[in-house]
């Protein structure tokens, strides 16, 4: 079935149940359901209780025979299954996974919104616009991560950034690796990519690069031997050049208020909306993700694109399945392809590490409701809306282009968000149906929740409640136009849960991709 799934509230035939496509043989249950009851949707009985968030055969189902949700193949049953059975791990599999993708068949330009919307923003000399303004500590190996910290921890003592109220805090960026790898290899690229994405976001006013000095990634090799910032908000050292941790402290110091000086000269100015550039993430995915959260910023990432702005859709690894509804909308075959081989490459990639790409939904994805890879990718995929795809790019790559584009990353959301983060993303919108409390500096997170339920339950980690579009019939473009009016105040300075919280000081997660030595 090729039809692609449409930003429409879900048309539910009882409070009880949502039947997503009238092509689906299941419907998804709303609330938790007895054993004996009998939804409108269902036909006979149900057979056992049903989860909040489930599936339910409406129609007899054959051993071998394809399970549809959202009009799409979401597996194969493996046993017969008779109408008001539950539909989950003891009767669905993955099966074959096959696809026409059709490139660039379906990738019709969305109007333009021509309204002069503005946020207020940090304006860079590279043109980019930030939406915070920190100064971050950036590390090249983890050796230098603890002499990062204690820079940042004697920065806050001293009271140094009391003296440059337009600056937004310092930011360590720490991590595990750096080192004991390849200098030639996918990984150091990656990492290469991923450390320059970061010293050049536009969200940093300035930048202390810091490194042992003995590594594989090499500060003068980032830096290049010219400025990496056109700025020239940028300092560098090595902790065995400048004669260990003390001496490393007070010279950190020191380059810190010189960069605040220059940072602190930026202040919030109108900016058009076309300079936010938003990564999309879920995490702790549940059965409502794919019809309520999801479809929403979906709504919201379609109206970025029609004022101009960029939106990024990642975690290759749980698109897998649905990568044919991209395809058609590639804004040409060769974008088209460039999705297609980086499939190829995570299938080749899981197969020679002993993993796979069914290795997914989690175990807190299978409570939820969702059971295969493909029922989870397709709701996954709900976030990018309906505008073409633009471009494909590699993990960390700069995107150059305004739009809707794919980043290729991890299904794991804290490396897929530094990802996208060293891509340019200047803000973050991640949703979830079991919840999840991260934040990634320097890039503010907007946290959507999939069902009221758990949104009543973690409200203070929560920036928005999408479950009402089940509970109270809101409509998905409504939910998508609150989300995007949220989006142009948390770019304009307004914190988000996560902000108010503290998060950001352990999600900074590059890929490592090869072997450690």
């Amino acid at each position: 079935m090729q039809n692609s799934q449409e930003n429409k509230a879900p048309r539910a035939a009882s409070r009880d149940t949502v039947r997503l496509n009238p092509d689906d043989n299941v419907v998804i249950a709303l609330r938790d359901l007895a054993a004996k009851e009998q939804p409108l949707d269902v036909p006979t009985p149900l057979a056992a209780p049903i989860p909040r968030g489930h599936k339910i055969a409406v129609a007899t189902i054959a051993a071998g025979e394809n399970v549809i949700r959202y009009g799409q193949i979401i597996g194969q049953a493996k046993a017969d299954i008779a109408p008001g059975e539950h539909v989950h791990v003891q009767n669905l599999g993955m099966g074959a996974h096959q696809q026409d993708y059709a490139h660039a068949s379906a990738n019709t330009p969305l109007s333009a919104i021509h309204e002069s919307r503005t946020f207020q923003g940090y304006h860079r000399k590279d043109g980019k616009v930030g939406t915070r303004n920190y100064i971050g500590i950036l590390t090249t190996v983890n050796c230098s991560g603890s002499v990062a910290r204690f820079i940042a921890e004697a920065a806050e003592k001293s009271g140094l950034l009391d003296e440059f109220p337009n600056v937004d805090g310092v930011v360590p960026i720490v991590h595990g690796t750096g080192c004991g790898m390849s200098g030639k290899d996918e990984g150091y690229a990656t990492l290469f990519r991923t450390l320059a994405g970061y010293a050049q976001h536009p969200n940093f006013g300035g930048i202390l690069l810091i490194g042992l000095g003995c590594e594989v990634m090499q500060v003068a090799d980032l830096v290049g031997g010219q400025p990496i910032r056109s700025d020239g908000a940028l300092r560098y050292m090595t902790i065995q050049n400048e004669g260990g941790t003390r001496r490393t402290i007070e010279r950190g110091l020191e380059e810190l208020r010189g960069i605040a000086e220059l940072a602190n000269q930026a202040t919030r100015q109108p900016a058009p909306v076309s300079a936010i550039t938003v990564g999309m993430q879920c995490g702790g995915s549940d059965g409502y993700s794919g019809i309520t959260a999801n479809p929403a910023l979906g709504y919201a990432s379609d109206l970025l694109v029609r004022h101009g702005g960029t939106t990024i859709l990642s975690e290759t690894s749980e698109i897998y399945g649905a990568e044919h509804l991209l395809t058609r909308r590639a804004e040409t075959s060769e974008v088209g392809q460039k999705l297609i081989d980086r499939i190829h490459w995570w299938e080749d990639y899981t197969a020679r590490n002993g993993g796979e790409m069914d290795n997914n939904p989690s175990p807190g994805n299978k409570r939820g409701g969702l059971t295969t890879i493909l029922e989870k990718s397709l709701g996954a995929v709900a976030k990018g809306g309906t505008a073409p795809l633009r471009d494909v790019y590699k993990f960390g790559e700069k995107v150059d282009k305004h739009g809707f584009v794919f980043m290729d990353s991890p299904g794991f959301d804290p490396c897929s968000v530094t990802g996208q983060v060293a891509s340019g993303a200047n803000l973050i919108v991640f949703t979830t149906g079991r919840g999840s409390v991260s934040g990634y500096q320097p890039t503010p997170c907007v946290k959507l929740a999939t069902n009221s339920e758990m949104y009543a339950r973690m409200a203070e980690d929560m920036d928005l409640n999408c479950g009402d579009i089940v509970t109270d019939g809101v409509s998905i473009e409504a939910k998508g136009e609150e989300l995007f009016e949220i989006l142009i105040r948390i770019a304009s300075g307004e914190k988000t849960k996560s902000e108010e919280l503290g998060f950001g000081g352990v999600e900074f997660v590059p890929w490592q991709i090869g072997a450690v030595m």
